[in-house]
């Protein structure tokens, strides 16, 4: 089965060695070209960072 396509709402995490989000779920809140805004939540905070689309990987 093909991997569906990453939209936005969709839950990734990610799969980068270089990035210190490594490993970190979320959730992604916008897509523009071959990036996308992904919000990480967690206990007293949230961020939102923007990534590349091959640096993640759906849930």
């Amino acid at each position: 089965m093909p991997d569906l396509p990453i939209l936005p709402g969709t839950t990734v995490v990610v799969r980068d060695v270089r990035s210190i989000y490594n490993g970190y779920k979320g959730f992604v809140q916008r897509i523009s070209g071959s990036r996308a805004a992904v919000l990480f939540e967690g206990g007293n905070w949230d961020k939102l960072v923007t990534m590349p689309l091959t640096t993640l990987e759906q849930i």
